[in-house]
């Protein structure tokens, strides 16, 4: 088949400047101890609407488990049980008002994920009985359930309940029958389990119909939601447990090489990330079914997505999975052109941004521009060199002052780095910062927000700390740190109504208001 040729922008990109958000759902307001994807997200689109802004980016909404990071999900088509608003719930009647009083006792200003799971599982357990136990649960949930049951929602909801009938481990780590799925052994513990299976089908029912509003509202709002798609897979994961064929594991099911990056300035040793590397070859003789099928579900939930580590689709950095660091590893060719060919053919034009930070080849930059998909640029990067000028960002990029990943601007600027060089390298940005943006220290945040609202870049982001001015307290992740991170959340009386009036202007008079 020949594929299409790529249009000039992908479907999902704005038509006109427009400035965004990236705000994790979890760090919405709500009374209930996380964000959610009903009430609290509703609110969040009157917000943005408020400061006129036209494109909120989410980081991804599939359910965490160790370390609660939304880049190590449980399954990449599941939505994540912990973020479905528990309101309409109450007003179904499958949950009580009283029943919400232990979650409306949790911390307002960050996620206790322990306690969320605690609580909020349980609740949803029992809302889940009650909607099965009722005559209203046969039409809607029984279409959900054969349009996803035999793509992704039966073996999700089997890892999910054999998991917590073994404390959570890990499915390598189950009984054989079961960890190498032994059809006898499914069917039995299926037959055994087959009310808190069902209990998982209804709540993932819930975070669909949920998430179609949130997208319908979004949408009347004139709000583009972008979404974020992990490159690899978690090892304990359904997908990876379920589709161990399409992946470099061995009989039993280990990984024989891992996902990874070589040393480069940052890391003398290189990151050694663990996941299990694609078994490319595979995916190509079954026509990248399983890419199509993940891309295809993300997209009826997004307008826009953003696929991260997008280097790797042209090479990838392959980790002997017994190394001790990752230097031991090599490059190897990943799919390239092939994949998004046929990603086309099947999809039509595909609404995906690039995440191409890091040291970048011609090559990955080559297959990204052969398919019309933007790129990205992050000013704290950017301000480290010395001849950067806000004028050579590429019209077809999303400008960031920062991610998830970075610290907030105005700690980013005030931070005092331990190492000589690295302090050095700091002074230099930062004066670069100063010239560049004509601001100054007291007020960064706002400075290199209309630096990146004045560059050419069709879509200007920042973190809603940045908005708010918040310094390194408010950080959501520290790449590298094992606990503590994903935390951080927005209070109710936050932002001022004032602070809302002057990012609004600014966004109207850099031309980036919506309409």
């Amino acid at each position: 088949m020949t594929a299409k040729q790529p249009g000039g922008t992908p479907r999902g990109w704005p038509a006109t400047p427009t400035a965004g958000v990236c705000m994790h759902i979890t760090s919405l307001p709500s009374p209930h101890g996380i964000g959610d994807i009903a009430e609290a997200s509703l609110a969040f689109l009157d917000l943005l609407s408020e400061m006129k802004l036209g494109v909120w980016q989410t980081l991804p909404t599939g359910p965490t488990g160790f370390g609660d990071s939304p880049y190590q999900a449980l399954s990449a088509f599941a939505g994540n049980e912990l973020l479905v608003g528990l309101q309409p719930l109450m007003q179904e009647g499958w949950i009580r008002k009283e029943e919400l009083a232990p979650l409306e006792r949790l911390p307002r200003g960050r996620v206790d994920y322990q306690a969320v799971n605690t609580l909020k599982w349980p609740l949803l357990r029992l809302a889940a009985q009650r909607f099965l136990e009722s005559a209203a649960n046969d039409t809607a949930l029984g279409a959900f359930h054969d349009k996803t049951g035999e793509a992704w929602l039966d073996d999700y909801a089997l890892y999910r309940v054999i998991k917590r009938h073994h404390g959570e481990i890990s499915w390598i780590d189950w009984p054989a029958p079961l960890a190498q799925r032994d059809p006898g052994a499914l069917a039995r513990f299926a037959a055994e389990h087959e009310r808190e299976l069902a209990e998982i089908r209804v709540i993932q029912f819930w975070f669909e119909r949920q998430w179609r509003a949130l997208r319908r509202a979004a949408s009347r709002a004139g709000i583009t939601m972008f979404g974020d798609l992990p490159f690899y897979l978690a090892y304990d994961s359904a997908d990876t447990w379920a589709g161990r064929e399409l992946l470099e594991l061995d009989e039993d099911g280990r990984p024989t090489r891992v996902a990874g990056v070589p040393p480069d300035y940052f890391s003398d040793d290189g990151q050694l990330w663990g996941n299990p590397l694609y078994h490319w070859q595979r995916h190509a003789e079954n026509g990248f079914d399983w890419w199509i099928a993940r891309l295809e579900a993300a997209a009826s939930r997004h307008d826009l997505l953003r696929i991260d580590h997008f280097r790797g689709f042209e090479s990838y950095w392959a980790i002997p999975a017994n190394a001790e660091t990752a230097r031991e590893g090599q490059w190897c060719a990943g799919p390239g052109d092939a994949l998004f060919d046929t990603l086309r053919n099947a999809l039509g034009e595909l609404p995906v941004v690039a995440e191409d930070l890091g040291i970048i080849t011609d090559a990955v930059t080559g297959l990204r521009q052969r398919h019309a998909i933007p790129g990205m640029r992050v000013l704290q990067f950017e301000l480290a060199d010395p001849g950067f000028s806000p004028a050579d960002i590429a019209e077809d990029c999303v400008c960031y002052t920062a991610t998830h990943d970075n610290d907030t601007t105005a700690g980013w600027f005030s931070a005092r780095p331990a190492s000589r060089q690295a302090a050095e390298a700091h002074r230099k940005a930062r004066r670069n910062a100063l010239r560049l943006s004509g601001g100054s220290a007291q007020t960064i945040h706002d400075d290199l927000l209309k630096l990146a609202q004045e560059s050419p870049a069709r879509v200007a982001l920042a973190p809603m700390q940045d908005y708010l001015g918040l310094g390194s307290e408010a950080r959501l992740n520290t790449p590298g740190k094992a606990s503590g991170n994903w935390r951080w959340r927005m209070l109710a009386n936050q932002p001022e109504a004032g602070r809302v009036g002057e990012i609004a202007a600014a966004i109207s008079a850099c031309g980036r208001a919506p309409g």
